[in-house]
């Protein structure tokens, strides 16, 4: 007979740890670069993030806690998101210190940087892709009894991408090559994305 762990996240999973953030996963990452109107460049990673349109493509983020991304991008309208990778993710979580709005992440975790081309915030240089992103709308969420939470969604338009050519191989964006990984909950669980599965949709 199936056992079941049944619980309402209202009232508690009766679990050593949330399991939320390991059931939906493994979740992609945006390390997510902008500026504040001061000029102080942030980055900074969010694992609520994908891709919600593809015609024109459009991302989001969400965040909990107003932090000094989420105002950047509130003021500036802009942001880029960057893919972390095996190769950059002691870099992604030295990023993710909770430290000062005068602080530079890229300058704290030694993170090489490029100039974008149509947006003022920067991009990582040394990441298989970068995106940069135009502001649609920052939405405050709420439960389902209407109660406000201390959490945002933000909507952007991606006006720009950059793909190195390394990891573009007969025309398509190789996952495996550039090590991509992604967030797997608790307190600091990642994956790797090491094989594809190619499975074609039905013929209608």
């Amino acid at each position: 007979m199936t056992s079941w762990h049944s619980f309402d996240p209202a009232t508690g999973h009766g679990l050593k740890h949330d399991p939320m953030k390991a059931i939906v996963a493994p979740r992609p990452i945006a390390w997510v670069g902008s500026v504040s109107d001061e000029g102080v460049h942030n980055l900074a990673p969010y694992s609520f993030f994908n891709l919600i349109s593809a015609k024109p493509p459009l991302l989001m983020i969400s965040s909990e806690g107003n932090k000094d991304s989420i105002t950047n991008i509130a003021s500036t309208g802009e942001f880029t998101v960057n893919l972390v990778t095996q190769a950059n993710m002691a870099q992604m979580n030295h990023s993710s210190a909770s430290v000062a709005a005068t602080v530079d992440e890229f300058e704290l975790a030694s993170v090489d940087w490029l100039s974008s081309e149509v947006i003022q915030a920067r991009r990582v240089a040394k990441t298989p892709v970068s995106m940069e992103c135009k502001l649609i709308e920052i939405k405050p969420l709420t439960d389902v009894d209407g109660k406000a939470l201390n959490t945002a969604m933000i909507i952007a338009q991606i006006v720009r991408v950059h793909m190195h050519t390394d990891y573009i191989k007969d025309g398509l964006f190789d996952l495996v090559a550039a090590q991509v990984i992604a967030r797997a909950g608790y307190r600091g669980d990642y994956v790797p994305v090491d094989r594809t599965t190619e499975m074609l949709r039905p013929k209608d």
